[in-house]
């Protein structure tokens, strides 16, 4: 055991010392922090200005759909074949708005021409316009008074509240269960793959470069393997504490130079025609002290120290035996999908898992070892009863002492082989074979 105290600290300060470390972990919060300015410069500021010209053959639109900051709406009375016409060689009309002679209560037909795609939140705007024109229209024909209608539109918060078995009451927000599971989730995944792929790579490098031979006559090839497998992992933590600290305190000062929230607000309500009170009120929601208030931030934070060092470790083994088995980092390609395939599947399962976080799916896939990092990190916001994440941990320990044993059969072998060319076959037989 000392021996592997050994060989971690010398990974562990080999690496923290290297250039690229230091880069990455002052560069890596600058990064991000400057991706959100980015997000929240673009969100804030006015975009192109867009003509978009109307043909309303159906009388009802006339001069009622509002302009926006980067839309205008120009009625015009013209052949709807020349105005394409025209489209195509005006550099000034961004679209044209085809309205037929509609149905009320059955309106189809209306089209909408443009050069190049118009985007989600242009098109969801258009849709929600002329929407808005045809149910106000409906209702002033059912002789309701307009006052009366405008007052009997409201929008609803519904709040939830779940219930322990004791009877006490917790307020929860799915919105927000969603975006810490998701980021979570998304976390845990880079990581064990950036620092599983860290592993390999630095195997490969030391059995190419003959060093390990030096090494395998002081220690045995499974402390050799664990002591790099755990040096690594340290440096993983730290760099991930580093960063959390570092881009904690960069995006706030981002968001509090940068971030205008009304501003935010009425640009989200003018280009995708949701409600500015619907928006404000999600606003309000994502609120980092409301999101505080309405999760279990320790049992986040523990649980995503327990999954991430153990799914590294599950992953890292293998990835360790893999890179103990090639000669060159080209040769681990073949070896490298059948691997990671259970992690890439398990983010891929992410959309089907928020549908239902309880259900048959998500139970089992936070079950298996190979998936339960990244899955039962997007289930715990929803909060996944302790008895299932008590048999998730156990099950994900149980997974990665088998990886290890067997990563390390195959590695006591591969370490010493070279120009052997290395098949799935060549494995199975390192892997029964008795030294």
């Amino acid at each position: 055991m000392n021996k592997i105290g050994l060989i971690v600290a010398r990974e562990y300060i080999a690496r923290v010392k290297k250039k690229s470390f230091i880069i990455m972990t002052i560069l890596g919060p600058i990064l991000f922090a400057g991706m959100m300015a980015i997000v929240f410069w673009s969100a804030t500021r006015e975009g192109d200005q867009k003509l978009i010209q109307v043909i309303d053959e159906s009388g009802f639109f006339e001069n009622k759909i509002e302009n926006t900051e980067t839309i205008t709406y120009q009625f015009i009375q013209a052949d709807i074949e020349e105005s394409k016409e025209s489209l195509l060689r005006s550099e000034a009309i961004f679209g044209i708005l085809h309205i037929p002679k509609i149905d009320l209560d059955n309106p189809e037909g209306i089209k909408f021409y443009s050069t190049q795609s118009p985007g989600i939140a242009i098109e969801g705007g258009i849709e929600k316009r002329v929407r808005g024109i045809i149910e106000d229209e409906k209702l002033a024909n059912s002789g309701l008074d307009q006052e009366l209608i405008d007052n009997l539109r409201s929008y609803v918060d519904i709040q939830t509240i779940n219930l322990s078995d004791t009877g006490g009451e917790s307020e929860s927000n799915s919105g927000i269960a969603f975006g810490v599971g998701y980021v979570s989730s998304f976390l845990l995944y880079m990581f064990i793959f950036i620092y599983g792929m860290q592993i390999m790579r630095g195997v490969t490098q030391e059995k190419t470069s003959r060093i390990i031979e030096v090494m395998i006559a002081s220690v045995r090839p499974f402390q050799l393997m664990m002591g790099k497998i755990l040096g690594i992992a340290a440096v993983g933590l730290t760099q991930f504490v580093l960063w959390a600290v570092m881009t904690t305190a960069l995006t706030s000062v981002t968001s509090t130079l940068i971030l205008d929230q009304p501003t935010i607000t009425e640009q989200m309500a003018n280009e995708t025609g949701v409600d500015a009170e619907q928006i404000e009120a999600q606003n309000q929601a994502f609120d980092l002290s409301g999101v505080l208030d309405k999760i279990d931030v320790p049992k986040i934070l523990v649980s995503f120290l327990i999954y991430f060092l153990g799914g590294y470790l599950l992953y890292g083994a293998l990835l360790a035996a893999i890179g103990s088995a090639v000669d060159s980092e080209a040769d681990s390609q073949q070896f490298m999908l059948p691997v990671t395939l259970p992690l890439i599947f398990s983010m891929m399962m992410i959309s089907i898992v928020i549908q239902e976080p309880h259900g048959t799916m998500a139970f089992w896939l936070s079950m298996i070892p190979f998936t339960s990092p990244v899955i039962m990190m997007m289930r715990l916001p929803f909060d996944v009863p302790l008895w299932e994440l008590a048999l998730s941990v156990s099950l994900l320990i149980a997974g990665f002492c088998g990886t290890t044993w067997m990563a390390g059969r195959i590695y006591r072998i591969g370490i010493f082989m070279h120009g052997t060319k290395v098949n799935y076959k060549t494995l199975a037989k390192w892997f029964v074979m008795k030294i």
